[in-house]
């Protein structure tokens, strides 16, 4: 069972074009731009591969949970184990549950099952009911099975509202839907959201090249988030599944690019790690850069060893901000900032009534689910783990990449470092190697966020 890394492929979208003195930020070869530019859209696609697993009635323990990393039919965890690994358990056990905050969450399109696959997924492992609540600020089209576009966002869609609330069950989810997978679509959904204030924490599990996009509306992206910034939202967004590479801009082939949003930054980019952990209990035992021997990743590839999946790399766009002065070399911005569980060998149990659907099941059929994986799936759990911070703050906490970066400076356990792996791709000639500190493959590690709140909120 198992979804593999969500393959959103944002062709010519949202970036930046002017310097941010409040960061030390500054763009690199930005454009003069013009009154009343000219925009072409673009479409953000999604083509995600799934496998579903089955489960008895009534259980709430999965055959897949006790395999070994590294087999053919894939580990997996459901939340509990999740939040064990990544030190939530602690504070939930204390009423630290994002309650009070409001996580909003980005998509294309609509999910028509959403709100049953929550209804199924919390009675099942046991989580509370959740608060969400659907916003189409554009209006959205009927929803057609048969487009796989279509298709694809829903899944994500799900993913990202799932595992949002999986982390922070106290927190209210506000999805914003987009009309169309059009990138300036997309930028005008999430502008409604900003402009009406509508939450705390925002996540946007999509990504392209910068190259690909169109730089006005990359510059108004940009603006939107530093507006977003001084309002005191945290924003995510995950690296991209294809390594060091992206894919080209004419849709063949592969390019050296850091991937936008997450390259923004006042975006926390979010990498990934194949994490190991206690099949039972969650227990935490170890991570390494992601990839995928069985399941692959990163198309287009070249075959079956070209599986480094996890994004990253530096900003052909954003001059490296202040908060990054002693971790990244260079001059450029460098992603991802963190990084989170993202193996399909390794992923996230979800119920998915679209993928039911697929299979030819009933949409609610609660005994058969889906294991997801890919940086999308780290992006919302962040922002789970950044309302409850919020909660516990009493406020929102705005850009934490300075107090990040300054964190990883101490040996605090606030993060797990991540030194093995890299994100090679073979059709680019190489990509970049995990390390100790941060790295342009999962930058500066994954959350124990019982150790890492308490430090991110007390400045």
């Amino acid at each position: 069972m198992r979804i593999s890394p969500l393959k959103v492929k944002l062709a010519a979208a949202l970036t930046a074009s002017a310097t941010v003195a409040a960061l030390g930020v500054g763009v690199a070869g930005s454009p003069a731009g013009a009154a009343g530019p000219t925009i072409t859209p673009h479409r953000v696609k999604v083509q995600p591969d799934i496998h579903k697993v089955s489960i008895k009635p009534g259980a709430v323990h999965f055959s897949c949970q006790d395999v070994p990393l590294g087999t053919p039919d894939g580990r997996c965890y459901q939340p509990a184990q999740i939040q064990r690994a990544y030190g939530v358990t602690p504070l939930l056990n204390r009423g630290k549950d994002g309650r009070g905050r409001t996580i909003v969450i980005v998509d294309a399109f609509q999910s028509p099952y959403v709100r049953s696959d929550l209804r199924i997924q919390d009675k099942v492992f046991g989580l509370p009911k959740a608060r969400l609540q659907i916003v189409h600020p554009q209006g959205v089209p009927a929803f057609d099975p048969n487009d796989g576009n279509m298709v694809g966002w829903a899944e994500e869609t799900t993913l990202d509202v799932l595992w949002a609330h999986a982390i922070a069950p106290g927190a209210k989810i506000k999805l914003v839907q987009a009309r169309s997978n059009n990138d300036d679509d997309i930028l005008a959904a999430t502008t409604w959201a900003v402009d009406h204030r509508a939450g705390d924490v925002l996540s946007q599990s999509f990504g392209e090249a910068e190259q690909c996009m169109d730089p006005d509306l990359l510059s108004l992206q940009h603006q939107l988030f530093a507006k977003a910034s001084r309002q005191g939202w945290t924003m995510f967004a995950s690296s991209g599944d294809s390594g060091a590479a992206q894919p080209a801009c004419t849709g063949t082939g592969a390019v050296e690019a850091a991937s936008t949003p997450a390259s923004d930054p006042f975006v926390t980019g979010v990498g990934g790690t194949t994490l190991n952990a206690n099949s039972r209990t969650g227990a935490y035992i170890g991570e390494t850069a992601w990839t995928e021997p069985n399941f692959g990743c990163n198309p287009p590839a070249t075959g079956p060893t070209d599986v480094n999946c996890s994004g990253g790399g530096f900003s052909s766009i954003y001059e490296k901000p202040n908060y990054q002065s002693r971790d990244v070399p260079g001059d450029m911005r460098g992603v991802p900032d963190v990084s989170y569980n993202a193996g399909v060998d390794g992923g996230v149990l979800t119920h998915c009534g679209i993928c039911n659907l697929e299979f030819g099941l009933d949409p609610a059929d609660p005994t058969v689910f889906f294991l997801f994986g890919g940086t999308s799936a780290g992006s919302p759990q962040w922002a789970g783990i950044a309302a409850i911070g919020a909660q516990m703050a009493h406020h929102r906490l705005g850009n934490i990449n300075p107090r990040l970066y300054a964190i990883s400076h101490r040996s605090n356990g606030a993060l797990h470092d991540v030194t093995t792996g890299n994100n090679d791709v073979a059709e680019i000639g190489g990509g970049f190697d995990a390390a100790s500190g941060w790295d342009p493959v999962t930058g500066l590690g994954t959350p124990n966020a019982v150790r890492l709140l308490p430090r991110l909120i007390h400045r």
